[in-house]
Order: structure tokens, then sequence, then C-alpha cells
């Protein structure tokens, strides 16, 4: 019912998720990222709870594939999950369970992980991370490639309704958090629309909590 790609650009350190399922609002309960500590997709049957579980061992100096297994150890359903996780060096993990649904893959890249579940076929996963690999721009305008490319190899086996971007940077919270909740139709490519939509006013975002003083105005009524 999910796939995600989760990757760091190596060049400004950033990491960021894109995930997307057949079931409502994706993004509430899958991607989970902290500054300077790393990334985790939790899907399949999810346990939200993982994450943070996971991002608490990374934070603490653990390799991903040691902190996921830390972590999946205190759940006593984690046949159900699907994990991966990157950290703030690049490295990767990733854990399907007996029980994930379907048919599913997961795979590491450079600087990149992938999973699915209930897909077309494993090569989707293939081409995601493929796509993540060979594509180029800012770290959301790859996450965003890598999900096209997904879903021009077959995507999942049924329709997908729900979308989610984040990334985040040097600051405290997400520079990037964008939801499709629900959709009937393509939601990966609304949320490809709300980052083009949102791309050239990131930064300014990012003034606007670190110093009011120099943001700019977008002339709405009080705003002038």
């Amino acid at each position: 019912m999910t796939f995600s790609i989760v990757g760091r650009c190596a060049e400004t350190g950033q990491m960021g998720i894109a995930i997307s399922s057949s079931s409502i609002a994706v993004g509430a309960r899958c991607p989970w990222l902290r500054p300077g500590v790393g990334a985790v997709s939790t899907q399949n049957v999810t346990l939200p709870a993982l994450g943070n579980s996971v991002l608490d061992r990374l934070a603490q100096g653990l390799a991903p594939a040691e902190a996921l297994d830390l972590a999946l150890k205190e759940d006593n359903y984690s046949q159900y999950r699907q994990l991966t996780a990157i950290d703030h060096l690049g490295r990767t993990a990733h854990f399907s369970g007996s029980a994930t649904l379907g048919c599913h893959h997961a795979l590491s890249g450079e600087q990149c992980v992938g999973a699915g579940n209930m897909l077309s076929d494993q090569s989707v996963i293939a081409a995601l991370v493929q796509g993540f690999e060979t594509s180029s721009g800012q770290l959301a305008d790859r996450l965003i490639a890598a999900m096209q490319a997904a879903i021009a190899a077959g995507g999942e086996a049924g329709p997908v309704h729900s979308a989610a971007l984040v990334v985040v940077g040097e600051q405290a919270w997400p520079i990037v958090n964008l939801r499709v909740d629900w959709a009937d139709e393509r939601p990966i490519d609304q949320l490809a629309r709300l980052w083009a939509d949102y791309r050239p006013q990131m930064q300014d975002y990012i003034t606007r909590a670190l110093d009011p003083t120099k943001a700019p105005s977008y002339g709405v009524p009080g705003d002038e």
C-alpha cells in the first residue's frame, strides 16, 4: 500500500522523504525526520512510534542497521513492519518483516534507500532508487523525480491516494513539509505541483523565521 524514498544531499547535508500510499494521509504516520540526525520511514502495517525510536538511537551514534534492529526488538509485531532509515552521514538500512504485504522490496542506493509493498513489481523500487541517483537539483526535486520514476515503472498494484514530501536542513524544523492527504487520482503529480509552487518561497519562509526584519512582504492585508 506504500512506497517511499529516503535520501540525503551530500552537498548540503539535507535529508528528506517522499512517500505515497493507497491509504489516506500517509504523511501523518510514516515519515519521521530529525535535523542533524536522520530520516526514517515506517510503513506497511505502520507503527508510528518506531520513527522516533529509531531516530533516538541514531542520535546516540548508532548505525542505521543497529538502530532499526534495536527498535524492532521492542515491537511485538515486527513481522508486520517495513522500515527504512538514513543517518546524517548517509548510511542506510532497511527492514521488511515476514508479513509485509503483497509484492514488496527494499533497496539501498547512493545516499538513499527505497522500499515499498503491494507493488506492481519489485522493479519499481529499483526505478525509485535509480531515479534519485540520476536526478539533479535540490533534494526535494530529486525525491519527487524518484517518485515519478517509480510511478512510470508501475508503482503500486492498486490506486494511490496520498503523498507527502518532508525535508530537513540546518533549522530545527522541516524546511519542506507538503502533503496531499487524499486525491482520487495522481497524488504524486499534485505533490509535485505543490513543491513547484513552494520552491521559490522556501527561503523566504526561512528568513521570516530567523530574521523578520529581512523578510519580504507578500502583499496580503497587514503585510504590506
